[in-house]
């Protein structure tokens, strides 16, 4: 596999070794609502997280770690906690998804862990890396191992193989037969992405993806466009298809969308961001223009809604 680039924020570990499960955003959330100003470490600490959640310590610590990720909760440097964008839109008032049954809310949380990758670089490493066909874990860290030593980073192939292990299972759900909490499934396994083989063997699910909401599809190509405006050091007007479909970090990549798929969305953001972003088709040339009228934000929020019919 060639090597790519990292995310500029560096994380392997955290979720202690537990696929983020169905419920556990709510129950952080609830959790910081409570103790919103207060320290991390109080509000989740292992005797406090146990009675809550009912768990064990390492589920507490996993449950803490997920909300962050997924921007549920954020962290302040002296460790306060406050309630993050997604963890507002879908949780509090008037949420668009209280308990997490809607499929905008996966696929927003997958974006979030392989497109924003604040604290899941092994998921944006592994549905942006080039495999097309079969891998399984042993290939997938060797290759995450190289990429990482080459961006100068010094992590054991033990935990990379640990995080290489929880990113597969989050998408395909283990299958050994065991009661209790270990057989909930994962939030994101039902978002088809990835595909269990015999012999431990992987594999992508790229296709149309029908179950993606064009308002999701929206949000993360406009975060992508704003990270690489960024990132290049421009302020694009446009950006072509080739970019949206197949680079790094893209929403093609991210959502593993084929082509019908990205050229479905794009022909309708037109209509879906009242003309503030526009896909053109002609003689030959492909690509998306933004003309953005007020906050960034506001478009962002009114496409979060739409997402889920709002």
């Amino acid at each position: 596999m060639t090597s790519i680039p990292l995310p500029p924020l560096v994380q392997f570990s955290g979720h202690e070794t537990f696929p983020l499960r169905q419920l556990w955003l709510r129950k952080a959330y609830d959790a910081a609502v409570e103790g919103e100003g207060r320290p991390a470490k109080e509000v989740f600490a292992p005797e406090v997280g146990i009675r809550r959640f009912g768990v064990g310590k390492n589920m507490v610590a996993a449950i803490r770690h997920w909300a962050m990720a997924c921007d549920v909760m954020t962290e302040a440097r002296d460790g306060r906690i406050s309630i993050g964008t997604t963890g507002h839109a879908l949780f509090g008032s008037g949420g668009l998804d209280p308990f997490l049954e809607r499929p905008a809310t996966a696929w927003w949380v997958h974006w979030l862990l392989a497109g924003r990758a604040q604290r899941s670089t092994t998921w944006w490493w592994v549905f942006n890396q080039g495999a097309q066909h079969a891998f399984d874990v042993e290939r997938l860290t060797d290759s995450l191992k190289s990429t990482v030593e080459q961006a100068g980073h010094k992590t054991s192939r033990v935990t990379l193989k640990r995080d290489v292990e929880v990113c597969l299972r989050c998408y395909a759900a283990k299958r050994d037969g065991r009661g209790g909490d270990e057989a909930v499934e994962p939030l994101l396994s039902e978002l088809g992405l990835i595909n269990e083989g015999a012999g431990g063997s992987f594999s992508f699910l790229r296709s149309s993806q029908r179950s993606l909401p064009d308002g999701i599809f929206a949000m993360a190509l406009l975060e992508f466009w704003a990270e690489r405006d960024l990132r290049l050091g421009t302020g694009q007007a446009t950006l072509s298809f080739e970019v949206i479909s197949h680079e790094y970090g893209s929403p093609g990549r991210v959502f593993k969308l084929d082509e019908r798929g990205i050229e479905d969305r794009l022909s309708g953001l037109e209509s879906l961001t009242d003309g503030q972003l526009r896909w053109t088709d002609t003689a030959g040339v492909r690509q998306v223009s933004r003309q953005i009228r007020g906050a960034h934000e506001e478009l962002t929020a009114d496409l979060f809604r739409k997402a889920y019919g709002k």
